[in-house]
């Protein structure tokens, strides 16, 4: 006989439990070798126990059941999509297949609890001030802390017309983090150079000085919010959420005709928002993720609830105090809303990116629910739906070795 993990919601009468259940008080509060009743089920979901063993062999059609919990799974991350638009559809399928495929693989599925935690009566003391804007959330942080002196250095050479790969190598070089990470960037499989760049001077001139230096000036964002405590946010699993959106965008860049690496830029930096957000109001960006979680509601609409504004927003603000080329601070400030953006086109490709980095984490055991996206603006992306499993494999192949390269 064999145990299988069980979340209370997929229990059904005549499972067997593997081993004994213990009550609040410590004793067996259901013994094991017993069939399951939906008296006793009923009893273990008033005790708020989330899980339990049950023997596999007790299932009456383990793949029938394994399939219909998997699709389960998925359904509650996508509530807030319209069901009748094709892309949704077809997503919804793909990750269904996914989660099956990862479940076999031993992922245990999340239990309802787990991903809500509804437990959140130690945040009641929240720091929060009603009067609280955007630009004074913006103003007040950028005030503080000074940009990167390479940044400038680097924008400085860039928008000087006669620059050589010469000259913008040597600013890039003078930052050895920086070079190595632009380096270990271009070098990866994902950009599929026919032979390995040893320079920086090279690889300028190969991928061309305006895409690299769009990309040094996204990779040196990445370590100004680099001391974001821990409690409050995991930084990895933060930027690997950045990285598989920059790599969606960079995937998606090709079916609109669109900038690559400045598309990769605004996925890396899409979330900027949240970050300032976690140093400057971190107990209240922990209450909207809870309340997100806790209501299985996008992101952005839980924020807007509790600071009356979004992470987007944010964002957008920051990269504008900072000088980011424009199309970035639209495509960042817009990405769940892009049609609100004169040039939706590069806004909606970050917005659909974050769709499908979110889609690839619930097979990894991701918590928050699917954005929805309207039907013009995944329209303007031009991705069709039979390309959809083929690049969220792309996105699978690249990943782990782009967070190595930068993270």
């Amino acid at each position: 006989m064999s145990a299988v993990r069980v979340c209370t919601e997929h229990l059904e009468p005549g499972m067997v439990l593997w081993a004994n259940v213990s009550g609040m008080d410590g004793g067996v509060l259901l013994g094991k070798g017993a069939p399951l009743s939906a008296q006793d089920i009923g009893l273990l979901a008033e005790a708020d126990i989330p899980w339990v063993h049950v023997q596999r062999e007790s299932i009456a059609d383990p793949r029938e059941w394994e399939e219909r919990t998997c699709l389960e799974y998925v359904r509650r991350f996508f509530v807030f999509v319209n069901p009748d638009e094709p892309f949704f559809i077809q997503l919804f399928r793909v990750a269904v297949r996914r989660v099956l495929d990862a479940r076999r693989h031993g992922f245990d599925l999340r239990c309802a609890d787990e991903i809500q935690a509804r437990n959140v009566e130690h945040m009641s003391d929240v720091f929060f001030r009603n009067d609280l804007t955007v630009d004074k959330l913006v103003l007040h942080e950028t005030q503080l802390a000074s940009f990167p002196d390479i940044y400038f250095k680097l924008k400085q050479v860039i928008e000087e017309p006669n620059s050589s790969a010469r000259e913008i190598a040597q600013v890039v070089g003078s930052d050895v983090g920086l070079a190595g990470r632009l380096l270990k960037l271009v070098n990866s499989p994902f950009y599929g150079l026919a032979s390995r760049v040893d320079s920086i001077e090279r690889a300028v001139s190969l991928v061309g000085s305006q895409e690299l230096s769009t990309l040094a000036l996204g990779i040196t964002t990445i370590n100004f919010f680099k001391d974001i405590p821990p409690e409050l946010v995991d930084m990895r699993v933060f930027w690997r959420h950045s990285l598989s959106c920059a790599v969606f965008c960079k995937l998606l860049a090709d079916y609109g005709g669109l900038p690559r690496e400045r598309m990769f830029i605004a996925g890396l930096l899409h979330d900027a928002g949240r970050l300032l957000l976690f140093k400057d109001l971190p107990y209240a960006s922990v209450q909207a993720m809870l309340y997100a979680r806790s209501n299985m509601l996008p992101l952005p609409d839980a924020e807007q609830d509790v600071f009356g504004f979004t992470h987007a927003q944010v964002g957008q603000r920051l990269l504008a105090e900072w000088n980011f080329p424009e199309a970035i601070v639209a495509a960042v400030g817009h990405h769940h809303d892009a049609a609100l953006t004169p040039d939706s086109a590069e806004a909606a490709t970050v917005q659909l990116a974050d769709i499908l980095a979110n889609t690839a984490e619930i097979s990894a055991g991701g918590v928050y629910v699917v954005p929805g996206c309207s039907s013009e603006a995944v329209a303007s992306v031009g991705l069709p739906l039979a390309d959809i499993t083929k690049v969220l494999a792309a996105h699978d192949a690249a990943i782990d070795e782009l967070v190595k390269a930068l993270l």
